[in-house]
């Protein structure tokens, strides 16, 4: 046992230099980035309008006539005593914005996440227990059409078909326009959030299926579902007690690296339905060169990604006995 949390500590330092060395990298990006924040936040016509002096009280209220090295200790000192800045789009504080907008991305990634994996492992199971059938040709063929679409290509189809031409769907928006926040119901929240969530998950279950199908046709082929296929099981049955376990590893270690493709699609997604998330956020910060916020949205995404994986790493020991009795021995 003290072995375990050894190792959950290690991954843990990880993690945190992760976070740390990502945060280098987007501040890097920010700085070589051409847009000039003033231009970009206070327009050029009033940035030409303004006087040397009220220029360089706007520099030294915003911080950007600082070296970058002063920027960004300054910027992580604060980050890490609770303070995430001010937005320079939005005239809030970082984390009320991170706050409004994570409220409306992490169930959509959640719920994708969740309907990818659990699409994958079942379409990817089926396959490769049918191989050669028409049912494996049929989902191989579909996982193929699906992992060469973009994001956006797929979302632009179900919110032209679903939302146009049959309108069962909101073509936009995360809640109906015009209507007070109090006042929207859940069943309007749902039905905008249907498809950029369906988007995701189509996407999303692509992967998963053709690599569980792979490791699925590799336990057909073992001797010990020949040995049990000897001993009359079959179909449901000769999965859950045979396969599954030994399909789990793999599913889990896609399924935990599959949440930074959902964070990069949800990117496109939200653009495309104008769904208020932390994707459209970053386009937003990224444009108008609104460090705080992108630095905040970079650093959050970053987070989940890793946090993904390290719970993989975990699970594996719960999945699989002789990972832990292998960290036992080391």
């Amino acid at each position: 046992m003290r072995d375990t949390w050894i190792r959950i500590g290690k991954k843990c330092i990880r993690f945190l230099l992760l976070l740390f060395c990502t945060s280098i990298a987007a501040f890097a990006l920010m700085k070589c980035s051409p847009v000039d924040p003033l231009q970009a936040n206070v327009g050029q016509t009033a940035l030409g309008s303004m006087s040397a002096e009220q220029i360089e009280k706007l520099e030294t209220y915003w911080g950007t006539n600082a070296s970058p090295v002063q920027q960004y200790l300054a910027w992580i000192t604060d980050f890490l005593k609770g303070d995430m800045g001010t937005s320079l789009l939005y005239r809030q504080p970082v984390s009320q914005v991170i706050a409004v907008r994570l409220a409306n991305s992490l169930p959509l990634l959640l719920f994708a996440w969740a309907l990818s994996g659990l699409l994958g492992v079942m379409l990817g199971a089926v396959a490769g227990m049918r191989r050669g059938k028409w049912c494996d040709r049929l989902i191989r063929g579909y996982s193929l059409l699906i992992s060469d679409t973009p994001a956006f290509w797929v979302a632009m189809l179900l919110l032209i078909v679903f939302g146009v031409w049959l309108g069962w769907f909101p073509i936009g928006m995360s809640v109906p326009i015009g209507v007070a926040a109090s006042e929207v119901s859940l069943a309007e929240r749902i039905s905008h959030f249907v498809l950029p969530a369906l988007t995701l998950s189509l996407t999303g279950t692509a992967n998963i299926t053709l690599h569980t199908r792979e490791k699925m046709i590799e336990v057909m082929d073992s001797d010990y579902m020949l040995f049990a296929r000897a001993g009359g099981e079959r179909g449901f049955r000769l999965f859950w007690r045979h396969g599954l376990r030994n399909i789990l590893l793999p599913a889990i270690t896609l399924q935990a690296a599959s949440i930074g493709e959902l964070i990069g699609g949800s990117v496109l997604v939200e653009q495309v339905f104008s769904y208020p998330g932390l994707g459209q956020a970053a386009v937003q910060a990224g444009l108008g060169s609104d460090m705080p916020l992108l630095m905040a949205v970079t650093l959050i995404c970053a987070a989940l990604a890793a946090a993904g994986n390290l719970t993989a790493d975990i699970l594996y020991g719960l999945v699989d006995p002789r990972i832990r009795k292998g960290g036992a021995q080391r």
